[in-house]
């Protein structure tokens, strides 16, 4: 999923909570990252951008995850097979 924030007040994105003031305190992960810290493909991680599993920001034609919804995803996927 796409979360457009910048310039709008605090947002909802991919289930989690976004303040526009602290963008500059998020860190953003290329898709290669996510991948190597998930441990899966990039393909899987480009099919849970596109399907709104997991929130991103499009940077020109590349994507980019802020690293707390990677945890985010991770602690629901934990909650979902638990």
């Amino acid at each position: 999923m796409s979360c457009p924030t910048v310039g709008k007040p605090p947002a909802t994105c991919g289930g989690v909570d976004v303040d526009v003031s602290s963008l500059s305190e998020i860190k953003f992960l290329t898709v290669a990252e996510v991948a190597a810290l998930m441990r899966v493909s990039r393909m899987t991680v480009y099919r849970l951008v596109h399907a709104g599993d997991l929130a991103s920001v499009r940077v020109g034609r590349s994507f980019r995850v802020p690293e707390h919804a990677v945890h985010a995803y991770l602690r629901g996927a934990f909650d979902v097979t638990a």
